[in-house]
């Protein structure tokens, strides 16, 4: 494991105490990581943006301390600015432009992450045979995690200039690589 990985992986479990959340910043830091070698991004900068993007949530649950109060915490752990930009950059409500690729990607992948979360959970092969048109279907159904919001998915992918279909199958194929972690193997 990387210094940078440990760090921030450290920094989510001093903040972060409940299982699914923790799960949740794994989903979100393998598919930022598969989008950085998609688009030759760094990895672990990019990875440690997946695990922090909501470190802060469970202390501060309100925006907008959420995530105004986590930048300010990895500004005092050195992340640079680019680094916190991505992160305020994912809560639309921020208004803080997303104008890097992994800006993009984080807002791109995190509903999405947590909505392919749900869809394997209750599948008999969790994520193991789960693809892109299950997904699609599941996202056609509006009780479904509700919580979810469908039109940050879609923005996300129209952002980023990537194919629906190419996307729900980027992000299902880069947390079928972390399955066992994320408890769905």
């Amino acid at each position: 494991m990387t210094e940078m990985r440990q760090k921030a992986i450290d920094l989510l479990f001093e903040y972060t105490r409940t299982d699914a959340l923790r799960k949740h910043a794994f989903a979100v830091e393998s598919a930022m990581r598969a989008y950085a070698m998609k688009m030759g991004g760094d990895e672990e900068v990019w990875g440690a943006i997946g695990i922090l993007h909501d470190f802060d949530y469970e202390r501060f649950p309100q925006f907008p301390d959420h995530p105004a109060n986590g930048s300010e915490i990895l500004k005092e752990h050195a992340y640079s600015e680019g680094f916190r930009r991505a992160i305020l950059g994912h809560v639309p409500d921020m208004h803080v432009p997303r104008e890097t690729p992994e800006a993009k990607v984080l807002f791109a992948c995190d509903e999405l992450c947590g909505f392919i979360m749900a869809a394997a959970l209750i599948r008999p092969n969790k994520i193991a045979d789960l693809g892109a048109s299950s997904v699609k279907k599941k996202l056609k159904d509006k009780a479904f995690a509700r919580a979810v919001s469908r039109e940050d998915i879609m923005k996300g992918a129209e952002d980023l200039g990537v194919p629906m279909d190419d996307h729900i199958q980027t992000v299902i194929e880069a947390m079928r690589s972390v399955a066992g972690e994320l408890g769905l193997a």
